[in-house]
C-alpha cells in the first residue's frame, strides 16, 4: 500500500521526506508553546493567550498575499524564503524574555508560515497528476502525523520546566528540521516555477480571489470546509479539552493519550482508507467524514454523562472519541486538497489553495471563541448539540456540491492525465 501511494515521479517524494522532517521539528515544539511561555519565560496566562492569538491572526492576513505570490513567481520563491524566515523566528523563540520579544517573534514565525502551506500543497500539485494526487495527500498528511508524533514523544523526554535549556534546546532543533525541505527544494532546480504560461513578458495573471470566489463549486467547498472545521478541528483544542476535563472530568494525562490515539489512528489507517477511497465520490467522502465527526462528538459527550460515576469508562470514551475523529481526519485530508486542485487552474492555483487553507485560519477563530461559553452552558450539552449539529450539516452541503462537478472532479471516474510542471527552459 505505501509502494502504491508514493507518487510516480522523484522529486515528489522528495518533497514527501522534507515534509516528514519538518514534522518531527514540529512535534518537538507544538505541545509546549504555552507553557515555555508562562511557566519558563513568565508571561500571564492571559498575555501567553494573546501572542498565540496574535500568530493565528497574522498568519490569516497574509495567506492571501502568499497565495497571489505563488501565482506571480512561482511557489519555489515563496516556499524558499518562508522555510528561511521560519527557521530564524522558530529559532529565536529560544532567546523569548518578555512580552514585547514574544510578540516580535511570534510576527517573524507568522510571517513565514503564511505560505508554506499553500504553497508545498501547490508543488506536490504541480508534480502529481489527477489520478494519483488524491493518494499522495493523504500519505503526505500520514507523514505529517507520523513526524508529529515522533517529534512529541522525543521532547517529552527532555523539556523540564525547571530547566530552561531544554525548552532552547528543542526550539532550535525545530528550526533546523525548517531547513530540511528548503535544502531539498534547493536541489530540485526544476521543481517549483510558475505554472501558467506567460502569454506577455511581465503579465500579471488574469484574475485574483473575485475568480475564486465565483467558482461556484469551490465556493460550496469553502463553505463547507467552514462548517466542517468549525465544528471539527477548531474544537480540539479548546472544546474537546475542556469538556473531557471539566465534564468528563478526566485527568490531563487521559487527554494526552487520547490525542496519542488519534495520532496512532491516522498512521495505521491512512493507506487502507486511501486505497479504499480510490474511485469513489469525493463528495461522498466529504460526507461521511461528517457523520464521523458527528459520531465522535457524540462518544464524548456520552463521556461526559457517565463521568461522575464511572471514571474508566469516561476515559475509553474520551480517547474512543479522539481516534474516531482521527478515523475521519484520514478521509478528509487527501479529498480536500486533491478535491481543490481538481477545480483549480495552474493561473490561480496559489490562490485556490491558499484559500484552502484559510478555512482552517478562520475557523480556528470562531472555534475556541464559541467553546468556553457553549460549554459553560448546561453542562456542555449545548456545545455537544451544536458540534454534533454542524458536523451533519457539512455532510449536507457536501452531498449538495456533488451536482456540481463533473465525474472525474468528484473521482467516479479515473481523471485523465493532466499536464505537470514543465522542466525550465534552457538560458
Amino acid at each position: 500500500m505505501l509502494r502504491r501511494a508514493l507518487p510516480r515521479r522523484p522529486e515528489a517524494r522528495r518533497i514527501l521526506v522534507g515534509t516528514l522532517l519538518s514534522a518531527i521539528g514540529r512535534g518537538l515544539t507544538l505541545p509546549f508553546l504555552f507553557i515555555y511561555l508562562t511557566d519558563v519565560r513568565g508571561l500571564t496566562d492571559a498575555r501567553a493567550g494573546l501572542v498565540i492569538g496574535w500568530y493565528g491572526a497574522v498568519t490569516l492576513a497574509l495567506s492571501p498575499v502568499g497565495g497571489t505570490l505563488i501565482d506571480r513567481f512561482g511557489a519555489r520563491r515563496v516556499v524558499l524564503p518562508c522555510l528561511l524566515i521560519e527557521a530564524v523566528g522558530t529559532g529565536s523563540l529560544a532567546l523569548v524574555d518578555s512580552t514585547g520579544s514574544a510578540f516580535l517573534v511570534m510576527t517573524v514565525i507568522a510571517i513565514g508560515s503564511s505560505a508554506i502551506w499553500s504553497g508545498q500543497n501547490t508543488i506536490l500539485a504541480s508534480l502529481t497528476d489527477d489520478g494519483e494526487r488524491q493518494r499522495v495527500f493523504g500519505l503526505n498528511f500520514a507523514l505529517l502525523n507520523l513526524g508529529i508524533g515522533i517529534g512529541g514523544l522525543t521532547s517529552g523526554a527532555i523539556v523540564d520546566t525547571g530547566r530552561p535549556v531544554t525548552f532552547q534546546l528543542i526550539y532550535l532543533l525545530d528550526a533546523l528540521t525548517y531547513l530540511m525541505p528548503a535544502l531539498i527544494l534547493l536541489t530540485l532546480p526544476g521543481v517549483g516555477h510558475r505554472l501558467a504560461t506567460r502569454t506577455t513578458e511581465g503579465k500579471a495573471p488574469s484574475g485574483g480571489y473575485l475568480t475564486v470566489l465565483r467558482d461556484r463549486p469551490f465556493r460550496r467547498l469553502v463553505i463547507f470546509g467552514l462548517v466542517l472545521t468549525t465544528c471539527g478541528y477548531a474544537q480540539i483544542e479548546v472544546g474537546f479539552t475542556a469538556y473531557a476535563v471539566r465534564v468528563a472530568e478526566v485527568t490531563p494525562r487521559v487527554v494526552a493519550w487520547a490525542l496519542a490515539a488519534n495520532t496512532v489512528m491516522i498512521v495505521l489507517a491512512q493507506l487502507v482508507v486511501i486505497r479504499r477511497m480510490e474511485g469513489r465520490s469525493r463528495t461522498g467522502g466529504l460526507a461521511v467524514v461528517g457523520a464521523v465527526f458527528a459520531t465522535a462528538w457524540l462518544v464524548l459527550g456520552f463521556a461526559g454523562v457517565v463521568g461522575t460515576g464511572n471514571a474508566l469508562l469516561a476515559a475509553l470514551c474520551v480517547m474512543a472519541c479522539s481516534a474516531i475523529f482521527g478515523f475521519g481526519e484520514t478521509m478528509l485530508s487527501p479529498v480536500m486538497p486533491a478535491l481543490t486542485n481538481a477545480l483549480a487552474t495552474d493561473e490561480l492555483r496559489g490562490r485556490y489553495n491558499a484559500m484552502s487553507s484559510m478555512i482552517f485560519g478562520i475557523s480556528g477563530v470562531i472555534g475556541p471563541v464559541t467553546a468556553g461559553p457553549l460549554i459553560g452552558a448546561a453542562d456542555g450539552r449545548i456545545w455537544v448539540a451544536f458540534v454534533v449539529g454542524g458536523c451533519l450539516v457539512a455532510s449536507l452541503l457536501a452531498l449538495s456540491l456533488r451536482r456540481l462537478l463533473t465525474p472525474g472532479q468528484d473521482g467516479r471516474v479515473p481523471a485523465p492525465a493532466t499536464t505537470l510542471e514543465p522542466a525550465p527552459a534552457a538560458a
